[in-house]
């Protein structure tokens, strides 16, 4: 019987064949905390005994989802981790230098077949690349920093076809929204989901991150993308010409769960109602329902294809007066290149607030708090009670088209009204 991607990536790093099922040693191509994990994973590390990283070049510390730091508790443990750092070499980023899971794409740390681990649940994201990355515990994470390798249960898989033609005002962060709504928060729990199909060799990269970042909301181990001709393209501004990518497919006869194909010619845009992903519906549905805040960001959606569309509405319009609308780039690079284009201008002009790159808002940790009983439509992944920092607040999911929208009229706004 043939192999799934998942099967192939886990069996080459293992240096056997294996099947779903079955558990195996692993070698970990690259490793990565944020500073909501990391001091934990410190902490692990420590309680190893561990007195060496097995690669410093394979591991990554990200200050992202409190920074720059607003309370002294935060900055402690920003000061264990800087610390951490020096002492044993292993690669940092900054605060403002951008989202962890926008980062490690582009810096180019990670390459087609490879097998990664986050202590983040949105890991996941990378699968885009047609790799294997998954979320882990900060004690897992401990472990395969000291040895460079970590146990798997090689995960069964699931097959999702993305089949068809979006409309105009439907974006990708609509066709991951519909993923969710169908095979909802269990569907794919520890299963890696293989996705594929026409529609996705028609997205470019950032959409296909958007669709990958949301695998986590149905409860997948890992997601991985075929790669194909846009693939190619991304990694040649990372590759020396003399680096060979190897890319992974599927056999013909390779195993699957279930197959479940999505077809998105006649999708509309959709949001996700309060208090969970896949409570999801198209914004006819709640159309008119009055915003506090407006938010565009996040890993899921603060790519420069994200902000291209979000300036596009906003162009020479304002937010409306009761609206808070917040604007956070998904990284310092995408924001240069933001400013280079005029989106920055045009979103400031439009009366929104311009955040640093990091993950704040959308964690619920600084900028941008809201108050109870406010409405917050957001273009983040999340949107259970307390998510965005206050369990009396009501959280909506959508592209940032739909959001963009939303903050000029006041209220949940099919974004069709303004392209």
């Amino acid at each position: 019987m043939g192999q799934t991607i998942a099967e192939k990536i886990l069996s080459a790093h293992a240096g056997k064949t294996l099947s779903a099922g079955e558990i195996c040693l692993a070698r970990i191509d690259f490793l990565m905390a944020q500073d909501g994990t990391a001091p934990l994973v410190i902490k692990a590390f420590e309680e190893l005994g561990a007195e060496k990283v097995f690669d410093p070049e394979r591991v990554c510390f990200v200050f992202d989802h409190s920074a720059p730091s607003p309370n002294m508790g935060v900055s402690s443990l920003h000061k264990l981790m800087r610390d951490f750092v020096n002492r044993y070499g292993i690669k940092k980023m900054e605060i403002g230098e951008g989202i962890c899971h926008v980062l490690m794409p582009e810096k180019g740390f990670l390459r087609p077949g490879e097998l990664i681990l986050g202590a983040d649940s949105h890991t996941p994201t990378y699968g885009a690349l047609n790799l294997m990355s998954s979320g882990v515990g900060s004690t897992d994470l401990a472990i395969a920093m000291f040895t460079g390798k970590q146990w798997f249960k090689v995960p069964s898989t699931t097959r999702i076809v993305f089949s068809g033609r979006l409309k105009k005002g439907v974006y990708a962060k609509d066709m991951g929204l519909l993923m969710v709504k169908t095979l909802t928060a269990q569907g794919a729990v520890y299963q890696s989901v293989e996705i594929t199909g026409n529609a996705i060799h028609k997205l470019r990269m950032d959409g296909r991150f958007t669709i990958a970042n949301l695998a986590t909301e149905i409860g997948a181990k890992n997601c991985i993308m075929e790669y194909d001709e846009e693939t190619e393209n991304y990694f040649r501004q990372f590759t020396e010409r003399n680096e060979k990518i190897q890319p992974v497919f599927p056999d013909k006869d390779a195993s699957y769960i279930q197959e479940i194909v999505l077809d998105v010619s006649s999708l509309v845009p959709m949001v996700a109602k309060p208090h969970t992903v896949n409570n999801v519906c198209p914004v006819e549905e709640i159309k008119g329902t009055r915003i506090n805040q407006a938010f565009i960001g996040t890993c899921t959606n603060g790519r420069i294809d994200d902000l291209a569309v979000v300036a596009k509405i906003l162009k020479g319009r304002k937010i409306h007066s009761d609206v808070r609308a917040i604007i956070t780039p998904g990284s310092r690079k995408i924001y240069l290149k933001a400013m280079e284009k005029g989106y920055i201008k045009i979103f400031i002009e439009s009366g929104c607030c311009v955040t640093n790159p990091g993950c704040g808002p959308c964690v619920g940790t600084h900028q941008g708090i809201p108050s109870d009983g406010e409405v917050v439509i957001s273009t983040a992944n999340r949107n259970f009670k307390g998510r965005m920092g206050n369990p009396n607040a009501f959280i909506y999911l959508a592209s940032p088209a739909t959001v963009a929208a939303s903050a000029i009229k006041g209220e949940i706004t099919d974004p069709r009204e303004f392209l």
